[in-house]
């Protein structure tokens, strides 16, 4: 993936700023996407994952986020999946239909994730 100056920025200055390691990190990619995602909304399943049950193209309703400690070591979100409510990385959707700020939001972790950075 190319580097997006724009949306390096934005990470830099507004979601991991005075972040001092792993820990910090993760808590200021959490409290940012708790703020910015507006819940419910739509998502697709974009690859699959061996710590979650979706297939490929499998569309689920977000309904929120888990506690904070669920997150320290890569972002889930809640979702609701055959009349239960279960953890899913966020990674592993895209979103449908959403607003301009949920959809950046939720591409803004998907470029964290696939530019390979990490908490720490």
């Amino acid at each position: 993936m190319e580097k997006d100056e724009a949306r390096e920025e934005r990470i830099r200055d507004e979601i991991v700023v005075d972040a001092y390691g792993a820990e910090e990190q993760a808590l200021g990619w959490y409290y940012y996407l708790e703020e910015k995602l507006t819940f419910p909304f739509r998502a697709r399943c974009i690859c699959r994952r061996t710590v979650s049950p979706l297939e490929v193209g499998e569309e689920v309703c977000v309904v929120g986020m888990p506690p904070e400690e669920d997150c320290d070591h890569e972002i889930f979100v809640i979702i609701n999946w055959q009349g239960r409510k279960l953890g899913v990385p966020l990674s592993q959707l895209g979103s449908v239909d959403v607003s301009e700020e949920t959809g950046t939001a939720v591409e803004d972790w998907h470029y964290w994730v696939a530019m390979g950075y990490e908490f720490g």
